[in-house]
């Protein structure tokens, strides 16, 4: 029996990679899921593993140590994988607070733990392409420097160094795996594609950040996690891998292409005109791009671009429906804690760009 700690396993990604372990190993492992239940996680992501025997889920805070010190303490755990994140780049401009605190703070508490009560452990820490910040040239190799652009990014590359330096200064099996971003039909609407599907379906406005030109690299979330995984058992200690698929779309790209997916499904067709270019992030990067050799090199084989179109369309179709699901429940009328806190964010972020703007 291999004992895993996942944290943030109710989030759209360390949920599908604890569905990947029960895939994989059955029985043969057991599960604990630690998560905070921020306003991005739902357990109804768990509802297909959550009755099992070997599967302990956990509400807690990362930053919480006692919390983390007794999960260690009551069980062997061999392998922490670190999910657990704030990770919307806007939400950080606004206030970068929590990201500060989950991605840097909660990190050096897991690592800590694990170090005083699990030595042996190999830790996962699961990070973003952004860390590098804009594309000059060549895509990004693992040994490039850091240079993030946004307090997100910033938080998470300040967490990857930590975690390095448990492997450097006290020999710690630590491996870092940072991602393009990922898609599928479980992601939270905040987040680009499942955003745009939703404005498409409403027939509301697609809000795109500037011209549309920034550039993206996609990958399916189960192949995140498979790639994850092979550097979870095969990646060397103290090493850094780098995922992703290649298949780069620039952001208005991609709102045609849920355009026109959604028309085809709702019989709609000209969805396009829906497209509004509003007023730039800031600190907009224009391209991310990784190389991936080393993750290669471990058996890691990207998708075609024909895996990659049919991907792109399944999980198009699955928010869509999702969201028709969704307009047929009852409405409630009282917004949540979490509606009024997404307006705070919003009306924040566009306080603060204003102030650039007024000050260059």
């Amino acid at each position: 029996m291999k004992y895993y700690l996942v944290t943030g396993g109710a989030g759209f990604i360390g949920s599908r990679y604890i569905q990947m372990l029960f895939d994989e190993m059955g029985d043969d492992v057991f599960v604990i899921n630690v998560d905070k239940l921020t306003y991005a996680a739902n357990l109804s992501r768990t509802a297909a593993f959550s009755e099992r025997e070997n599967y302990e889920f956990v509400y807690g805070d990362i930053r919480d140590e006692r919390n983390m010190e007794v999960l260690f303490e009551q069980y062997p755990v061999d392998v922490v994988v670190n999910f657990a994140a704030e990770s919307h780049v806007d939400r950080s401009i606004a206030a970068a607070g929590d990201f500060m605190n989950t991605n840097v703070l909660g990190t050096h508490v897991l690592l800590d733990c694990a170090k005083r009560l699990a030595p042996k452990a190999r830790f996962v820490q699961i990070s973003t392409d952004e860390v590098y910040g804009a594309v000059k040239k060549r895509p990004f190799r693992e040994s490039d420097r850091l240079l993030p652009s946004n307090p997100y990014a910033a938080s998470k590359a300040s967490g990857d160094l930590l975690a390095l330096s448990f492997f450097r200064t006290f020999g710690m099996d630590v491996i870092v795996t940072r991602s393009a971003n990922n898609f599928g039909e479980s992601q939270h609407e905040e987040k680009l594609l499942p955003k745009l599907t939703k404005c498409a379906f409403l027939r509301c406005e697609m809000p795109i950040y500037g011209t549309g030109a920034e550039t993206r690299d996609w990958i399916a979330v189960e192949d995140n996690c498979r790639a994850i995984r092979l550097a979870e058992q095969y990646g060397r200690s103290g090493q850094i891998y780098n995922i992703s698929d290649d298949h780069p779309l620039s952001n208005l790209e991609s709102a045609r292409r849920i355009a026109r997916i959604v028309g085809k499904q709702t019989g709609e067709q000209g969805l396009a005109r829906l497209i509004k270019f509003v007023p730039d992030r800031l600190g907009h990067d224009f391209r991310y791009a990784l190389d991936t050799s080393k993750i290669q090199n471990l058996g890691y084989k990207p998708t075609t671009e024909a895996q990659f179109e049919k991907r792109f369309k399944q999980a198009i179709l699955g928010l869509l429906e999702r969201f028709r699901t969704e307009e047929s429940l009852p409405k409630v009328k009282m917004p949540s804690k979490e509606d009024i806190f997404d307006l705070l964010v919003e009306e924040r972020y566009e306080r603060i760009r204003k102030e650039i703007e007024e000050n260059k």
